[in-house]
């Protein structure tokens, strides 16, 4: 978990690789149970879109996979947003140990960000502060979430699955 373009896809595709276990991204997940990306089912709406983040994350964490569940057997990178689910929060609360976040400053997310549509939550005015103040509140709530985190911050994406591996965790991203 972290904020949106913290590497938390990157870094869970290497994480997965390295330990031979299945890789799911929620947002493409989503995107492949409704036939619409996450983006434009926030903008049709935001509860709609949290609706189907939870079913998608719940389908993922109710999956079998050759008898364990996914979340027992492979990497899931969540959404950015998922801290402002609580749906999605109450599902993950009973897998606390293995949710790790991915630590960026707000300032590189937004370069990050900037580069690319702005997303629908931040539409409307002074998007840049919108996203500062969103980004602190969330970045409090993930820390205070998580089971690790991890400074995400100018680093690879096989540095960041390498500081997961030695710090004993491997799921949620």
């Amino acid at each position: 978990m972290g904020p949106k373009h913290s590497g938390k896809t990157s870094a869970g595709k290497e994480l997965a690789r390295r330990g031979v276990l299945p890789f799911v991204d929620l947002d493409a997940l989503i995107e492949e149970r409704c036939g619409k990306s996450p983006r434009d089912l926030y903008l049709e709406g935001p509860e709609l879109f949290r609706r189907k983040e939870a079913e998608a994350l719940e389908a993922v964490l109710n999956a079998d996979a050759g008898g364990q569940s996914r979340r027992e057997n492979g990497v899931l990178a969540l959404g950015g947003g998922i801290i402002d689910n609580p749906a999605a929060m109450k599902l993950l609360g009973r897998y606390r140990a293995d949710t790790v976040y991915l630590a960026l400053s707000a300032e590189t997310a937004w370069g990050r960000i900037f580069r690319e549509e702005l997303p629908p939550f931040l539409a409307g005015e002074n998007p840049r502060e919108r996203h500062r103040l969103l980004h602190q509140r969330r970045a409090g709530a993930y820390r205070a979430f998580a089971a690790l985190s991890v400074e995400a911050e100018g680093k690879s994406p096989g540095v960041i699955a390498g500081e997961i591996l030695s710090a004993g965790g491997s799921h949620e991203l």
